[in-house]
């Protein structure tokens, strides 16, 4: 698909118009991220419950996170491949239309009370997921390089409504659940069906023209004659720049993902409720995405690598603090989880930045999806051995490991500023 040559004449032509559309992609994107939000909150809150108690025991309470990650990780490779072809109105709406398909087959499967269907449906209701990720790349295709981390952190910001009411609906979508026959723990994929369904239909009727194939054509022209400036000027792809993004988003993701996938079953088997697990949870996904704004503005003044230490040492802190709770330490659980979402803020934002800053646009879709099928499979591995870990140790001792993870990507940032020549992509 190909945007037509009067509607690049006429956004070539005027930076007034160019940043009237940027503000209006972005509205659409915050628009798709509030239903995205409430969508993606339901696998985090209840999905390791569920498995809990479909398969009876905690040691495979980590599978389901494990497969809504895989799911993610594919998704996020054919989401990258179809938006670097078709565009992201194309590659969006299909992703997020998988992820309401899946969320329907795990109010499914808990009916029927099928294991095998509930593992295939998270599968695919990672699509959402990772659709819900990869859209914070919309608002930024036509952004200005100063302006990138910023643009990231709109889209980010604008998961929180959704993404914290998710998780303090379970009680209510619990009852909604049981007044129509479908067992408790699987209310809240009733609201993420609607929710990915709804945003979708969002992106499907509103984000147009498609701003990547707008701005890789602009870039292209730009390259012809130097008539206009876009936020797609890279030519050459930075390596160390972009191994340094890609190691920023892989190590905070394994960390997060592993401490939080575990923390709803540690506290519900010291007796705390749902409405307890809901609040925890609530905080942490509020603190993923609620200081967006402010970590983008750093990102862009005081500089991508030094947020990227700061995540690190955030994630450190975070596994010390959850892995000297007691049972009953909610206050303390609270923190850590709050700890844990901003240190994941810090690294995404800032290692999203250095990616984009790091490919040019003829491959920047095709990378971004690649990229967070790494992120993607970083969390499966995560939520997957952290339910083996409990079972075999304790709570406290993956905690500590996550922590300790994290602090691996400083020697990469260190690395990542001796300089290096950039190289022109390879076909």
């Amino acid at each position: 698909m190909a945007i037509s040559a009067e509607t690049v004449e006429v956004y070539a032509s005027s930076a007034e118009r160019r940043r009237s559309l940027y503000r209006r992609i972005l509205g659409v994107v915050v628009f798709s991220q509030l239903l995205g939000g409430a969508g993606l909150a339901a696998g985090v809150t209840v999905g390791a419950l569920l498995a809990q108690q479909m398969l009876g025991g905690t040691g495979l309470a980590g599978v389901p996170s494990a497969l809504l990650t895989l799911g993610s990780a594919a998704a996020a490779l054919l989401v990258g491949r179809v938006s670097q072809r078709l565009g992201r109105r194309v590659g969006l709406t299909a992703g997020f239309v998988a992820g309401g398909i899946g969320a329907g087959g795990v109010v499914l499967a808990a009916v029927a009370n099928n294991v095998i269907l509930l593992f295939i449906a998270l599968l695919v209701y990672g699509s959402g997921t990772a659709t819900n990720l990869q859209a914070r790349y919309a608002g930024t295709d036509l952004a200005t390089p100063d302006r990138r981390a910023r643009a990231v952190s709109v889209a980010m910001v604008s998961t929180t409504l959704g993404a914290v009411a998710g998780p303090n609906l379970v009680a209510p979508m619990g009852t909604v659940a049981r007044s129509i026959g479908v067992p408790e723990l699987a209310g809240p994929f009733l609201l993420a069906a609607v929710a990915y369904f709804g945003a979708g239909l969002v992106i499907l009727v509103w984000l147009r023209p498609d701003p990547f194939l707008l701005a890789a054509q602009l870039a292209a022209r730009a390259a012809r004659d130097g008539s206009v400036t876009t936020g797609a000027v890279a030519t050459t792809v930075r390596p160390r720049m972009v191994a340094a993004g890609v190691t920023v988003m892989v190590l905070t993701q394994v960390a997060m993902v592993a401490i939080m996938t575990m923390t709803p079953v540690q506290m519900s088997s010291h007796g705390h409720g749902l409405t307890d697990v809901g609040i925890v949870i609530g905080i942490h996904i509020g603190f993923m995405y609620l200081p967006s704004l402010i970590t983008g503005y750093l990102v862009d003044r005081v500089g991508r690598l030094p947020m990227a230490i700061a995540s690190g040492v955030t994630l450190l802190i975070s596994g010390l603090v959850a892995a000297t709770a007691s049972a009953d330490a909610m206050v303390q659980l609270m923190v850590a989880l709050a700890l844990l979402g901003l240190g994941w803020n810090f690294g995404l934002i800032s290692g999203t930045a250095l990616l984009i800053d790091g490919t040019p646009p003829e491959t920047r879709a095709r990378t971004q999806g690649s990229v967070d099928v790494l992120i993607a499979l970083a969390g499966a591995t995560g939520g997957a051995l952290s339910g083996v870990v409990v079972a075999g140790s304790s709570f406290t001792v993956l905690s500590l490991g996550g922590g300790l993870l994290s602090i691996l990507l400083i020697p990469v940032v260190i690395w990542s500023r001796r300089p290096s020549p950039p190289r022109p992509e390879s076909a």
